[in-house]
């Protein structure tokens, strides 16, 4: 593996999981089935994550969703109010194809902790089984219920921000959109290393297409399993990138890996929502590849990256008041 010398090196925590990865010789995704994805994914992303932060309460409810009954996690975090607390809509990564409510528990425990909030992760549809839009018109439901059980959940209706990582990211990039055109207050969208076009032809597909986690070629596995035909590509809904407007989206935090296939785009995501009056917090960790922030058992970036995205949320919200991020 050689990097450019315009390219920043490595950290060396990056390069640790990326070599421990070599050493396991686990086989790429795109060479099996989506089923035997899941399964090497759940064997290994434990050796990746670090103890599981306590929270105040954890339960699991079920609501009626769009294709069937969905799943959600509620995490109520340490000094989260017990009515009226801000809360947050976390969507997992996976490339629409794999990941579920324990592959991102770390996370969500994160978030609901550092920011004294309510999590709620929802176990959306994922493909081939499901394909696109499946998973948007669960995270819109998921949104919906929160809404109109804001008080059930002891949150407040008024504060409910969303966020996810890769895929999840872009599940929350559109679902930002959706919620601003039905007229329901989202706060603010935190996202960490988005995508937000699913034409792959951005450099870093080229800078970064193998040797760096998440490569080139099982992206595309990923994004043809979640799409239904080649027009899918150009749909805002796949490509929130592709969307005529931006304006009036709320408010964002990108976290973009240095390292990572989908740096360009997220990066030129920032840069639409900026160019179209949104603020926007721009983060970026040079060293790092895609996925660190599942990464907290072999560094501190994670657990950094989490707080950097819950200090914007709350420059973003004044009712946090004074309230300081971990």
């Amino acid at each position: 593996m050689t990097t450019s010398p315009s390219v920043p090196l490595l950290d060396p925590e990056a390069r640790h999981v990326l070599d421990l990865g070599r050493q396991a010789a686990v086989r790429p995704f795109e060479a099996g089935t989506p089923e035997e994805a899941r399964r090497a994914y759940e064997e290994g992303f434990p050796a990746l994550q670090g103890e599981r932060e306590p929270v105040a309460s954890l339960s699991e409810r079920t609501i009626a969703g769009p294709g069937g009954p969905l799943t959600l996690r509620i995490y109520r975090g340490h000094d989260a109010p017990g009515t009226d607390a801000p809360a947050l809509l976390y969507l997992h990564g996976g490339g629409w194809v794999i990941g579920n409510l324990e592959s991102h528990d770390e996370i969500c425990r994160w978030f609901a902790n550092m920011a004294a909030c309510v999590v709620v992760s929802p176990a959306y549809r994922l493909a081939p089984e499901h394909k696109f839009p499946a998973a948007v018109e669960d995270c819109r439901a998921v949104l919906s219920s929160m809404q109109q059980a804001a008080g059930d959940l002891g949150i407040d209706a008024r504060r409910v921000a969303v966020a996810g990582d890769s895929a999840g990211g872009n599940l929350a990039t559109v679902l930002s959109l959706l919620a601003r055109d039905d007229g329901i207050k989202v706060t603010t969208q935190l996202l960490f290393y988005p995508n937000t076009d699913a034409s792959q032809t951005a450099d870093s597909y080229r800078r970064f297409a193998d040797g760096f986690g998440l490569t080139a070629a099982t992206m595309a596995w990923f994004r043809d399993h979640y799409i239904s035909r080649a027009s899918d590509i150009d749909d805002w809904r796949v490509s929130p990138l592709k969307a005529a407007s931006l304006a009036g989206a709320p408010p964002a935090f990108l976290a973009i890996a240095g390292h990572d296939i989908l740096a360009d785009e997220g990066e030129a995501y920032a840069k639409r929502l900026q160019d179209d009056g949104v603020t926007v917090v721009l983060r970026r960790w040079p060293g790092q590849i895609h996925g660190f922030v599942s990464m907290g058992r072999h560094g501190p970036a994670a657990r950094q990256a989490v707080g950097a995205a819950v200090a914007a949320w709350r420059g973003f919200d004044p009712a946090f008041g004074k309230a300081q991020a971990d």
